[in-house]
């Protein structure tokens, strides 16, 4: 199935602050699979990812393609448009090639509650733990059925969530 959801940058830069601000140590992987755990539980209660990012099975677990391209822009060595990563770049720094320092507080108004909601749990949940743990958590039927460096199906994220009506509803969003 085609990824049904369109990835917002400037909602992604947000994500990147809000995590980045809530966590000890944001660095790529924990803001990734922040990221990622935040989105399961939005999808599976709310039919869409917070930012519209699809995710590729790496290494370490599930990555956000379209947030760690803009992180990798701001550590200089990846590629966003320039508009979208000017702004990127006033937003935060990358030190010590991971870790991702705010320049600013992220904007809470480019989300609605439920993406808060979702964001928060996963930072409570997921935002102190090890980047071991956090491999191993992500490491779930989703990334192991995905070969490395390709995009996970929507299908196999869904399947790993339990709803029957989800795939029904995003196969279909608009039944006549």
């Amino acid at each position: 199935m085609k990824h049904p959801f369109v990835f917002k940058v400037e909602k992604s830069v947000e994500a990147i602050l809000y995590i980045g601000q809530n966590v000890e140590e944001p660095t790529f992987h924990r803001i990734s699979k922040v990221m990622y755990f935040a989105d399961k539980n939005h999808l599976e209660k709310y039919g869409r990812f917070i930012c519209g990012d699809s995710y590729v099975a790496m290494k370490h677990g599930p990555v956000p393609s379209g947030t760690y391209d803009i992180l990798k822009t701001v550590r200089d060595d990846g590629f966003a448009p320039l508009a979208d990563i000017n702004a990127a770049k006033q937003a935060f720094v990358v030190v010590d090639k991971f870790l991702v320092k705010p320049l600013r507080e992220a904007r809470e108004d480019c989300f609605s509650e439920s993406d808060l909601e979702c964001l928060n749990h996963a930072i409570k949940q997921y935002g102190l733990l090890s980047f071991s743990q956090l491999t191993d958590l992500s490491h779930d039927q989703a990334w192991q059925t995905t070969d490395e460096n390709d995009y996970i199906d929507i299908e196999q994220i869904v399947a790993v969530l339990n709803t029957d009506y989800l795939l029904d509803y995003l196969l279909e969003p608009y039944p006549e």
